[in-house]
């Protein structure tokens, strides 16, 4: 039997920062302010990443680009090696990503790559712990409950268990 299945996922918009909770607005400022600090001289595209962790504690990490173009880091991946590395018991709540150019912020929201979007599957799966998702534009943020609606059909460390008879 062949069946025929839709994957599907809910995100909130919003077109007005004055719409947002002081604490998701509070991660954007933090996000961008780590853009600032890119390093991108190739793309000329910087993007900076923000976490909440349960403590409170925000960290925060951009984009580092390199000459030979695999040895470069995405902000999201960044800010979440900082996360683990240093506070590995601390749970991240939530990731806010903002993106810019040379103009200023981008009008629409930055989404995170394949790369990050595992790193991000990853992390839930370690601690257990959805994390909500902020992408934040110059003229619109999504927020999302959690990665798998972004990677709805996830490798995780479920898929490397071995099923013995």
């Amino acid at each position: 039997m062949i069946r025929t299945n839709n994957i599907a996922f809910s995100y909130r918009e919003y077109e007005k920062t004055e719409e947002l909770e002081s604490d998701t607005m509070e991660l954007i400022i933090a996000a961008r302010k780590a853009a600032l600090t890119a390093y991108a001289p190739y793309s000329k595209f910087k993007v900076g990443a923000s976490v909440r962790l349960t403590s409170g504690i925000i960290i925060t990490g951009a984009n580092v680009e390199n000459a030979a173009f695999p040895c470069g880091i995405c902000a999201e991946r960044s800010v979440l090696s900082n996360s683990i590395s240093n506070y590995p018991e601390d749970k991240p709540i939530a990731l806010a990503i903002v993106s810019m150019t040379e103009d200023g912020l981008t009008n629409d929201f930055p989404s995170p790559c394949g790369s990050c979007r595992q790193v991000i599957s990853e992390e839930e799966s370690r601690t257990g712990n959805k994390i909500k998702i902020i992408l934040s534009g110059k003229n619109k943020t999504l927020i999302i409950d959690g990665i798998g609606s972004l990677l709805p059909l996830q490798f995780n460390r479920e898929n490397l268990k071995i099923n013995l008879p």
